[in-house]
C-alpha cells in the first residue's frame, strides 16, 4: 500500500517545564557544547547523529507547562559500552532509574531527566 508518510522519525519532542536546566541535562548527557545565554523559549534544538532530532519544547512564553512525566522509556540513547555510560551516569549525579539489565545481544538502564522523563540507554 502506498502511503504519502515516511517510514522514518524525523523529530522527537520532549515537554520540559525549564527549557535551560533540560539543555544543561542532556546537553551534558551527550557531550554536547551548549551556551545557556543563547537558549530561547519556546524551543531548543539538539544536534543529534543520522536522520532523527531531538527537541526541548517547553511550551509558550505566556504559560508554564505543566509536563506529565513518561514512566517509561520515551527512547533511547545508545552507547557502545554500557558499564561505562552507567559510570558515567552516576558521577554526573543523573538520576538513576533502574540498574543495567544485560540480555544475549544487548544491555540497558534507565534514568530520569530534570522533569522526570525516563530515558533508556543502551547498546545494541
Amino acid at each position: 500500500m502506498h502511503s504519502p508518510v515516511r517510514n522514518e522519525i524525523h523529530t522527537i519532542f520532549v515537554h520540559v517545564s525549564d527549557l535551560k536546566s533540560s539543555v544543561k541535562w542532556y546537553s551534558e548527557l551527550l557531550g554536547q557544547e551548549y551556551d545557556l545565554e543563547t537558549v530561547t523559549d519556546p524551543v531548543y534544538n539538539l544536534s543529534i547523529n543520522h536522520h532523527t532530532g531531538l527537541t526541548l519544547d517547553a511550551g509558550s512564553e505566556t504559560e508554564e507547562k505543566q509536563v506529565t512525566p513518561s514512566k517509561y522509556p520515551l527512547f533511547n540513547f545508545h552507547t557502545d559500552d554500557i558499564q561505562e555510560a552507567y559510570t558515567f551516569a552516576e558521577d554526573q549525579g543523573y538520576t538513576i532509574e533502574s540498574g543495567i539489565t544485560n540480555f544475549e545481544d544487548f544491555s540497558f538502564f534507565t534514568i530520569l531527566d530534570p522533569d522526570g522523563h525516563c530515558i533508556m540507554i543502551c547498546t545494541g
